[in-house]
């Protein structure tokens, strides 16, 4: 789920949209949970992870567009477009708000979304037919139209916003970043030599206005693992921290001020990234 650079009240929260029962694949969910982190106790101790059930959505989905923006969550697709609900959004700040209805042009609804922002003030979306945005301070009528054609050509799904500019890689694994305001793409310079090629599985995220990109990485530690068992229970992940400066031309030019490595143990088998997300603890 894709966040905006404005502040959303109360504590830093992950939100969660859960697309598939495990036990039931492929049937939508309509289950919508928040993760908080809050310190337990009156000493203000460690974090505890809090799991909170929301509001259902009004109809189950799966491959939607989720944007939080000015406080409020966005969810449209991934349903039956006939749907009076396909686009609908919750009050984040009120734990009485219900789901309402975003009203949306039938013609617009026979998308499937893969891939979500908040930019310039409005919510972005990328989709196999054609990316929307979604302009919640315009009248109903003019709220939805559809996105400028170089950011949709150039915008593979995944991305983050950084400084305004929304930053994703092509199929040629180069990250470029997309400045709305000269509605162009521009390569981020400076990060051949330091980073590999993100052809496919990396996703990006924004961690304290740095661009963090974060990719399956492989094992290469010293020896070898006990057995096949062993190895395919490991997760190797590796992210690398950049910070972006834009010259006067619009050029992008990327530095790497951190690189790491983690392995995750004891992983259920077939396990792989599918989205990252900042959270403040």
């Amino acid at each position: 789920m894709a966040t905006a650079a404005s502040p959303v009240p109360s504590r830093p929260r992950l939100l969660l949209l859960l697309g598939r029962r495990r036990r039931q694949p492929g049937v939508p969910l309509r289950r919508v949970r928040l993760r908080s982190a809050v310190p337990v106790g009156a000493d203000l101790g460690p974090p505890h992870q809090i799991l909170v059930s929301r509001p259902r959505l009004s109809s189950p989905r799966e491959f939607a567009a989720a944007v939080a923006h000015s406080g409020v969550l966005f969810v449209a697709g991934g349903c039956v477009p006939s749907s009076p609900f396909w686009a609908e959004s919750l009050n984040l700040s009120s734990p009485d708000a219900k789901w309402s209805p975003v009203p949306s042009p039938p013609h617009f609804r026979e998308k499937w979304m893969h891939g979500s922002a908040s930019l310039a003030g409005k919510v972005l979306a990328v989709a196999d037919r054609g990316g929307l945005a979604y302009d919640p301070a315009a009248p109903p009528t003019e709220a939805w139209a559809p996105v400028s054609p170089i950011l949709d050509m150039g915008w593979k799904g995944r991305a983050a916003v950084v400084g305004g500019i929304l930053y994703s890689y092509d199929y040629l694994g180069q990250v470029k970043g997309y400045d709305p305001d000269t509605d162009c793409w521009s390569k981020v310079e400076g990060l051949e030599q330091e980073l590999p090629k993100f052809l496919c599985g990396a996703t990006l995220a924004n961690v304290g206005e740095l661009l963090y990109l974060v990719w399956e990485g492989k094992w290469k530690g010293k020896g070898k693992a006990k057995g096949k068992g062993e190895a395919r229970s490991m997760v190797v992940i590796d992210w690398a921290a950049i910070a972006v400066t834009k010259a006067e031309e619009g050029r992008l030019t990327g530095k790497v001020l951190s690189r790491d490595t983690i392995v995750f143990k004891d992983m259920p088998k077939g396990s792989a990234i599918t989205h990252c997300i900042a959270l403040e603890l």
